[in-house]
């Protein structure tokens, strides 16, 4: 059974959760602040965390930073955000530092389990048959069955959403990915007005990776179509 750790101070927020993910079965962990959520995270090494911005002392987004700052696996744990409705900045800070995705309060339990199945999906080794197990475009590789992508040899650290993006992209290179597809092959749902996780997490990508080694974009942003993942020619 995989291990959900939530790090919230809101008690009764926690136990509804907690009935509505045991449920599921799941084991679930809560630490009410980040002084005792950090080290749980790093020793534990939980398969997902439920993460509130707002929490007294240590906030969400530095828990964020330490999560992602650590080394090996738990550098990779995925993070799903509650923030708070309608503050668009948190969830895009919440994105920028990594977050696999966010869900505002106040939010149904059972919308909340679904995120937590989808992300958990794409974050099981090759737990996608249909997807080729190895891509390589030019200067970068991905390795479906150990979840790993390297660039010019050298490994690139992404959340699991990254990776399944960059995998999206990968296939269809030298075609347009429209946010729709990416929004149903990545989160697992239609797309939502107003949404900026697509936006946040290919801002990430193109940060991690770069242009080509010939100085052109890698990600292409084709208005009101998607993006792209541009061929070059590697020498």
């Amino acid at each position: 059974m995989e291990q959900i750790l939530i790090i919230d101070d809101d008690v009764e927020l926690c136990e509804l959760v907690v009935e509505y993910l045991a449920a599921e079965g799941f084991v679930v962990e809560v630490a009410h602040n980040g002084e005792e959520g950090v080290p749980r995270v790093l020793t534990t090494g939980p398969a997902l965390v439920v993460l509130d911005v707002m929490l007294p002392g240590l906030g969400g987004f530095e828990i964020l930073r330490r999560i992602r700052a650590a080394r090996g696996a738990v550098a990779r744990t995925p993070v799903l955000m509650l923030t708070a409705r309608g503050d668009e900045v948190d969830r895009i800070v919440g994105l920028e530092l990594g977050a696999d995705d966010y869900l505002p309060k106040p939010f149904n339990p059972r919308e909340l389990v679904a995120r937590i199945n989808a992300i958990l999906r794409r974050a099981r080794p090759g737990d996608d048959a249909a997807a080729p197990v190895r891509q390589s475009v030019g200067d970068l590789e991905l390795d479906a069955a150990a979840r790993e992508v390297r660039l010019r040899g050298e490994p690139v650290e992404l959340t699991t959403a990254e990776f399944d993006l960059v995998s999206v992209l990968l296939s269809a290179a030298g075609h347009v990915v429209t946010r729709e597809t990416i929004a149903k092959a990545v989160f697992d749902r239609k797309m939502l007005p107003y949404d900026r996780s697509i936006d946040m997490h290919i801002s990430n990508l193109r940060r991690k990776l770069g242009e080509h080694g010939d100085g052109t974009e890698r990600i292409k942003t084709v208005r009101g179509a998607g993006y792209i993942y541009t061929l070059t020619i590697v020498d």
